[in-house]
């Protein structure tokens, strides 16, 4: 059996050595048109930002250590430039010349590539991507040259943790970004905490607008806005999403879908039975809507590399499809989601419930805790979870990572309410965030809570028959309420509540949404018509502001 994997990296190196492990016996070629395998691409922002010292510690396995280890022939710097899926050959352009080499089973694994920004100028010198380790080579004979201002381009993970990196080289930076919310794959909300996050790290912000070309003699000087305005910059990093590296499989007359990416089966074969793909080329199953989508992420290209290593040689495993589950840390804070974002669950057509949590980190009497707000999206009757967003300084990733795991077992809000969670107060609450998430989704369920979002209540606010009740302590609403809203504390409220007048409608608020839990069940009681303001003040503030 003979193996040849085009493309080196996290789905290509995952597929040879999982065949190789399979098979002792196999012959396995892998070809790489650049000149590392194997490197972490995650760990490229943060060696631009000299968190990774060494280029060195992006290298996971060098050509020399997959002979050594696992006997596998590593090719670099030979681009693979057509497939002959009737001869069964691919044509390789090596240092040495074009040759041509033969294979039983074929495995691609060609990534993605960067979106072009179709910008005037984009070939100045001193306009980098961060892709490969070139890239950031690049980038670091660039700053060591002396370079005063740099600007990053683009929303994503790769833009903003690379702009971090350049703040703390202490770098003036510039991000530019055509939106005004960053992460587009997560609701907009959640750009706030985000960009105060890297506004007080120094970072100057340009949302909501438009490059309209790069200015310069020979290398960049500027970024000239589609308003006159001028940029300066002695480095640009263009950051503005990729798209699957398709063009050798469709050469080859592989079918591909209609989310762009390579059409292959739980097994990873392509149209062409001899002929597997792997990462962020193909397209996938969403776990939540069945459908098929592109996500671009390490953990599914691992993953999808070792099933098509595996089934090449013979085997039969297979890939169920993904969540998008992601996460990004800047400056102190964590932002991580799973399944759907609000936007996804609508345009899937499914009916469903939104609700805010903000919990802490941790047990409030131990040190350091610090809140999260969770955000979490349910089917209405079913209680069935949909996806779930969250952010903080603590924490985030493991709660993201037991919703992730409950959406993958098809979990509900009321499963979610009784998971049995490690419990000591450095760690967590005895009602964990992820826990009273599916405890108050579980009680809208049951009729015991009504809510109403900050966009909801922005839109009926200024209802006369519409009260805003803060229950939270007048130190706290000092410092900051809702327009319009009046204060009765929780803990004054059963003495309180008789001069409220029942022919209104109340939206009640505290700071996270337990006082206010608590006055909505007791009002609720008294024949009041009350609801609670999902989240409470935190997620008001970030959703409005």
């Amino acid at each position: 059996m003979k193996i040849v994997v085009v493309g080196g990296v996290a789905a290509g190196a995952s597929a040879a050595t999982k065949a190789r492990r399979s098979d002792e016996t196999a012959e396995i070629i892998v070809f790489e048109k650049g000149p590392y395998v194997s490197f972490a691409n995650c760990g490229l922002p943060y060696y631009v930002g000299g968190d990774i010292p060494r280029k060195e510690n992006l290298l996971l396995v060098t050509p020399k250590l997959f002979k050594q280890r696992f006997n596998i022939d590593i090719r670099i710097n030979h681009e693979v430039k057509d497939i002959n899926p009737a001869n069964k050959t691919v044509t390789v352009l090596s240092p040495d010349g074009e040759i041509t080499e033969s294979y039983d089973k074929l495995i691609l694994a060609t990534g993605s590539k960067p979106m072009d920004p179709g910008i005037p100028g984009i070939d100045l010198e001193g306009i980098f991507n961060v892709l490969t380790v070139p890239d950031v080579e690049g980038i670091m004979q660039k700053m060591d040259s002396g370079v005063e201002s740099v600007v990053v381009m683009g929303g994503g993970f790769i833009g903003i943790e690379t702009a971090e990196g350049f703040l703390k080289k202490g770098v003036k930076t510039t991000f530019i970004h055509r939106r005004t919310a960053v992460m587009k794959t997560y609701d907009p909300e959640f750009s706030v905490p985000l960009l105060k996050e890297l506004q007080s790290m120094g970072l100057n912000l340009v949302l909501g607008k438009q490059a309209k070309c790069f200015e310069g003699k020979n290398k960049v000087e500027a970024v000239i806005m589609t308003d006159g305005t001028r940029v300066a910059a002695d480095l640009v990093v263009t950051a503005l999403g990729v798209r699957p590296q398709i063009e050798l499989a469709e050469k080859a007359g592989l079918k591909i879908g209609h989310s762009g990416g390579v059409i292959v089966d739980e097994k990873m074969v392509t149209s062409d039975p001899n002929i597997y793909a792997a990462g962020d080329m193909v397209e996938s199953t969403h776990l939540v809507t069945g459908e098929k989508v592109v996500i671009p992420l390490a953990g599914s290209a691992n993953k999808q590399g070792r099933i098509a290593g595996n089934n090449a040689i013979g085997g039969n495993m297979t890939f169920k499809g993904v969540l998008g589950t992601s996460i990004i840390k800047v400056g102190e804070l964590t932002l991580a989601r799973t399944g759907l974002n609000e936007r996804e669950a609508k345009e899937s057509g499914k009916d469903f419930i939104v609700s805010y949590t903000s919990s802490p980190s941790h047990a409030t009497y131990y040190p350091g805790a610090r809140n999260m707000i969770l955000k979490i999206i349910f089917e209405k009757g079913s209680g069935k979870l949909l996806g779930a967003q969250a952010a903080g300084y603590a924490g985030v990733d493991k709660r993201i990572d037991i919703i992730a795991t409950a959406l993958y077992g098809g979990m509900t809000v009321y499963d979610l309410e009784h998971l049995d969670l490690a419990y000591a107060p450095p760690y967590s609450s005895a009602k964990d965030p992820s826990i009273m998430a599916g405890m108050v989704g579980a009680n809208i369920l049951r009729g015991q809570l009504k809510i109403v979002s900050a966009d909801e209540l922005e839109a009926i606010k200024n209802d006369d028959s519409l009260v805003i009740l803060d229950v939270r302590t007048p130190r706290e609403h000092g410092n900051g309420a809702i327009e319009g809203s009046i204060l009765l504390p929780v803990d004054q409220l059963r003495e309180g509540y008789v001069q409220l007048d029942k022919n209104k409608r109340y939206v009640v608020y505290c700071k996270v949404g337990y006082r206010a839990y608590v006055a909505c069940r007791f009002l609720m009681q008294q024949g009041y018509d009350v609801c609670s303001l999902s989240g409470g003040y935190d997620a008001y503030t970030m959703n409005v502001s």
